[in-house]
């Protein structure tokens, strides 16, 4: 822990690990970065430690990609100086490593429920030997519609099993869920009864749909922003402004779910390396993904649930330090940023909005550009819209000379 920097327990940490430690089932909710994955990661190394190698015997599973590998990098980190194993199985990547460590029996596999499920089709996957089980960001997983396949899970694992169920909020259906899996559970209860960490720092700008590209063009000339994730609404809308962002010389990626597992985990580590300065993404990477010192969020386009602005925001102040949150609110998505302020139980005071260039005459929209919104079709030429083409052409005109009747006295 010393080598991690590890100095003192978060909150959660300290409510977590003593009843795990001692064996108890456990339903915890926390904050998004407050430190959960050590919660239930060091009580898991610890209690793995003395036991044979050779079998599998804890199971994490998490909503998505990234927070597997996430969980997957911590735990290893803890466990560097014993010989306890973890692995990641996850989609987006071959079988053959995945189904080789389930094989060799992994001490710790950490897995997504769609990924583990094809394992388990296949025959490449036991779990009969379970003895630890973690459930991780619960309420994504309900979000992305994962509990029906994390059901299928449960019944495949031995009922003999210690249970760590955690959740940044707990929804009836996450409530419901927890019962079925839970026996006795010691309950930690830190999740903060509305809005963010109480180190953001959030501002807000009115902007135009039209004029939300230069306005984060201005607010980059900062170099106090030296790193940012930006999350817009829709893969389309975060190619389309990572695009914009490298035309203007400012250094981007983009991570979303229409790329290959292997450019989101190059594009991840990258900017966590320091490589580019922004980040686009879609709310792929809202819950999770923890990035040392993010100092700003922005929030390109307005999330259509509040739920989400807390979990985009969540990415910087984490571990109880502070950050910035910044949101652009254009005119058709007031609606949607009041009922944010509804959760957060005040109304945020909109910043003075810089200078920016003029819009240009009838801006191209999107489909995407607004929620509801129609791509625009061009309108029909009228029937007889070749006749004047054809006389402005600059092509000589065809003359056709008049035939006499025919002998019948039809024309021709």
């Amino acid at each position: 822990m010393a080598e991690l920097g590890f100095t003192e327990p978060t909150p959660v940490q300290t409510a977590s690990i003593p009843p795990a430690l001692s064996g108890r089932d456990l339903l915890a909710s926390a904050a998004t970065g407050s430190g959960k994955s050590a919660a239930f990661g060091l009580p898991l190394v610890q209690m793995l430690m003395d036991l044979p190698r050779g079998t599998t015997r804890a199971l994490i599973l998490a909503p998505t990609r990234e927070l597997a590998a996430q969980i997957t990098a911590h735990l290893t980190a803890f466990a560097k100086h014993t010989t306890v194993k973890v692995a990641a199985v996850y989609g987006g990547v071959g079988f053959g490593q995945q189904a080789s460590a389930f094989k060799r029996g992994t001490d710790i596999i950490v897995a997504t429920p769609g990924r583990l499920l094809d394992h388990l089709a296949q025959k490449t996957a036991s779990l009969d030997n379970i003895s630890f089980l973690v459930i991780d960001e619960a309420d994504r997983m309900l979000d992305m519609g994962f509990l029906p396949t994390v059901r299928r899970i449960l019944r495949v694992l031995p009922t003999k099993r210690q249970t760590l169920f955690f959740s940044a909020t707990i929804p009836p259906e996450i409530a419901a869920l927890s019962k079925d899996m839970l026996q006795n559970p010691h309950r930690v209860d830190l999740a903060p009864a509305k809005g963010p960490a109480v180190g953001i720092t959030q501002t807000v700008y009115t902007v135009g749909q039209m004029q939300k590209n230069d306005m984060l063009l201005e607010l980059l000339k900062d170099n106090n922003i030296f790193s940012a994730i930006v999350f817009t609404r829709t893969k389309a809308r975060a190619n389309r402004l990572a695009a914009h962002l490298l035309k203007h010389d400012v250094e981007a990626d983009r991570i979303h779910g229409d790329r290959s597992q292997a450019q989101r985990t190059r594009a991840l580590q990258d900017f966590k390396r320091g490589k580019f300065r922004v980040l686009v993404a879609t709310d792929i990477a809202a819950r999770g993904i923890d990035i040392a010192e993010l100092g700003h969020v922005i929030n390109f386009d307005v999330p259509m649930v509040p739920e989400d602005y807390v979990h985009r925001v969540g990415r910087t102040a984490r571990a109880s330090a502070t950050g910035d949150a910044i949101t652009f609110v254009a005119a058709d998505e007031e609606k949607y940023f009041a009922q944010i302020e509804k959760v957060l139980g005040k109304r945020l005071d909109r910043a003075k909005t810089p200078d920016l260039p003029p819009v240009a005459q009838n801006p191209v929209r999107y489909t995407d550009d607004v929620p509801g919104a129609q791509r625009p079709r061009s309108p029909r030429p009228p029937r007889n819209a070749h006749a004047p083409a054809a006389a402005a052409s600059s092509s000589p005109r065809r003359e056709f000379r008049s035939l006499p009747p025919s002998k019948s006295g039809r024309p021709r």
